[in-house]
């Protein structure tokens, strides 16, 4: 069962701050059957009253999920956190058991966390989890669960922002100047660092090794890798990395560089296929007038032939007539 003083409770939003409900009930002891308000589980942390103090001067971020005991999937919630903040996370669960059997646990990845708050209004309950984020080792994933037999669970992933570089392939050529883009768009990295790759291993490009790079750190959300007398052999990816106060982020851009021959292949092949069509066209005319003449010799040769052999005939039939003649005169 949990204390009273929880069970009747508003929800959250309308709780005073934690502070101002530590000392309101300053008289209750700290340890209950179902609250347990003793040392956070990050060992290297203070506690979380002395967390929110010393940190007081950070901005609260406050985030909300909504679970049913019908729920068939996790629900999750990204969030994207670029500086040390307090944080407050709710979870809210709707049953139409009773709420005070449910079982509720918090967990950061695998590791159980202690420190949270339960409030119960009818048929729903909350479950509230505070704390700070103050370097990368409090980032990660937030999750509450409801029930042991069917678990309903809601995550939050804390995540630093996003770098953009350019989708496409950056298409150039050789004896060129390119210039490779990296954004953060919501965010001002503390630093930004360029790599080559080298099969699976990135290399740091080092400006002062070599004339060829050129570094542009002008804008803090922005970072801009200049290289110069293009050869085939700076083709590849190239990854920009952006340290960030509560983690890092890095992005891929690929390079392509082509031979000034490699836009003429297509006009040459297409050059190719026309000549070889025009012999094809020229070989079949010059093979279709050749036996075109070979037919017309072989016509003319027959009439020829047809004609000796007329004028033979015609020989023959005149010498009988030629004969009756002379014996019909005399």
């Amino acid at each position: 069962m949990w204390p009273e003083v929880w069970k009747h409770a508003s929800p959250f939003t309308s709780l005073p701050t934690h502070g101002e409900m530590m000392t309101k009930y300053s008289n209750l002891s700290l340890e209950t059957p179902d609250i347990s308000l003793t040392a956070s589980p990050f060992t290297s942390l203070p506690i979380r009253e002395e967390m929110m103090t010393k940190y007081s001067n950070l901005s609260l971020e406050s985030h909300n999920i909504s679970l049913t005991e019908h729920s068939r999937v996790p629900v999750e919630k990204n969030i994207t956190l670029e500086r040390p903040s307090n944080i407050q996370l709710t979870c809210q669960f709707t049953t139409h058991k009773d709420v005070n059997s449910v079982n509720v646990t918090w967990k950061k990845g695998d590791e159980l966390l202690q420190n949270y708050l339960l409030n119960a209004t009818g048929n729903i309950l909350y479950a509230q989890y505070m704390f700070t984020i103050i370097n990368s080792e409090q980032m990660g994933s937030y999750s509450c669960l409801f029930g042991e037999e069917k678990e309903q669970r809601g995550t939050f992933h804390f995540k630093v922002p996003e770098i953009h570089g350019k989708n496409k392939p950056l298409v150039t050529y050789v004896r060129d100047t390119t210039v490779l883009i990296c954004k953060c768009q919501h965010c001002s990295p503390l630093n930004w660092t360029w790599y080559s790759s080298n099969g699976s291993i990135q290399v740091p490009i080092d400006v002062q090794m070599s004339d060829k790079y050129v570094i542009d750190g002008t804008s803090a959300t922005e970072t801009r890798l200049k290289i110069t007398q293009l050869s085939e052999g700076d083709q590849g990816s190239y990854w920009c990395r952006a340290a960030l106060r509560l983690g890092e982020r890095e992005e891929r851009v690929e390079l392509v560089v082509l031979s000034y021959l490699v836009p003429l292949k297509p006009f040459l092949g297409i050059v190719a296929e026309v000549v070889i069509l025009v012999a094809i066209i020229l070989f079949y005319e010059t093979y279709t007038q050749k036996k075109k003449k070979h037919i017309d010799d072989g016509k003319e040769f027959e009439q020829v032939e047809q004609l000796k052999s007329d004028d033979s005939n015609g020989v023959e039939n005149n010498a009988p007539r030629h004969r009756k003649n002379e014996s019909v005169s005399q």
